[in-house]
């Protein structure tokens, strides 16, 4: 084997995947003998409670290649990518997951756009197979993402993808502890492809994360990405005075010519039930932002690692 091949970093999330991981290994090293790299495959267990973390060490005892990180619990989805992304010793990193539902015949695309001098390649999914709430509520969240955020996001552009190591190294340099991936991986630029595909099914187990999963995964993004919300509660507040200002002449020129048509009690019900709620959602907004800012300044590492299996040196 010649030694200036270069080397392609496969991180490969996992929880409670046990009926996958095996799956996700062949399907992955299938691909990976049809072109001229040397790969790594860094399988991260974050805090399974299945025989996931047996399967990956059994695979660690097959092959010399396959890097096991087991995380001492789970601390979430972005912990399992951040630790994939710091493990790999590769001139380009891949993202996959273990349920193949990003198709690993994915792998010679990306590195395709990345012969062709991309920095980064992005999967973009165009079809998908879940439940028709769910896909709306991607979609909107995408939308939404897209316009109140200060980073360029395409709508519907996964977490899998190709990202080159010096990209990767900016990526992991960021201090942050409150982490968006895909929006980390716009926001350090870079020249950027996008590769289109079709999300599979789920063949095999049960997925973890449900839609309230989701609701605090975006919430992540909004709050990591954009101030848009403060702005909304800045001008509606603005608006909310002009309103009240208004109401006020009109209800005294109410009691001046028509001596008090209205009824004072419903008057006083309906603006403090209306501010009321009003002043509860910007409370809650600012505490959002509160809390990321706490987040940030406890300093706590993002995940904390168990064992590791195979571990390789870093050359960079």
């Amino acid at each position: 084997m010649k030694k200036n091949k270069k080397t392609i970093s496969i991180g490969i999330p996992c929880f409670n995947e046990e009926q996958n991981v095996a799956q996700a290994y062949k399907a992955i090293r299938a691909i990976a003998k049809k072109n001229d790299y040397r790969y790594e495959l860094i399988f991260v267990d974050n805090g399974s409670t299945d025989s996931t973390r047996e399967e990956i060490k059994k695979l660690c005892k097959k092959d010399k290649d396959v890097i096991g990180v087991f995380l001492s619990r789970n601390f979430g989805p972005e912990a399992s990518l951040q630790a994939a992304s710091e493990h790999a010793s590769g001139d380009a990193f891949i993202l996959l997951f273990c349920d193949l539902q990003e198709p690993p015949e994915l792998i010679p695309q990306f590195i395709s756009g990345w012969e062709q001098g991309h920095d980064i390649v992005v999967g973009v999914y165009k079809k998908t197979q879940e439940q028709l709430l769910m896909r709306i509520a991607r979609s909107m969240f995408y939308k939404f993402f897209k316009r109140m955020s200060n980073i360029e996001v395409p709508v519907n552009a996964s977490g899998v993808g190709l990202i080159d190591r010096r990209a990767l190294d900016a990526i992991n340099r960021l201090p942050e502890k409150y982490r968006f991936f895909r929006g980390l991986r716009a926001w350090v630029g870079f020249n950027t492809a996008y590769v289109s595909y079709n999300r599979r099914p789920r063949l095999r187990g049960k997925s973890s994360y449900g839609f309230f999963s989701y609701i605090k995964h975006a919430e992540r993004s909004f709050f990591g990405f954009s101030y848009l919300p403060l702005d909304i509660m800045i001008y509606f507040g603005f608006l909310l005075v002009f309103l009240s200002f208004l109401f006020i002449l009109i209800y005294l020129l109410a009691v001046i010519i028509y001596r008090n048509p209205f009824r004072e009690s419903i008057a006083v019900i309906v603006s403090i039930a209306f501010f009321g709620g009003i002043q509860l959602m910007a409370i809650s907004t600012i505490g959002k932002y509160i809390q990321v800012i706490v987040e940030e300044t406890k300093a706590r590492p993002v995940y904390i690692v168990e064992d590791i299996l195979n571990k390789k040196n870093r050359k960079y």
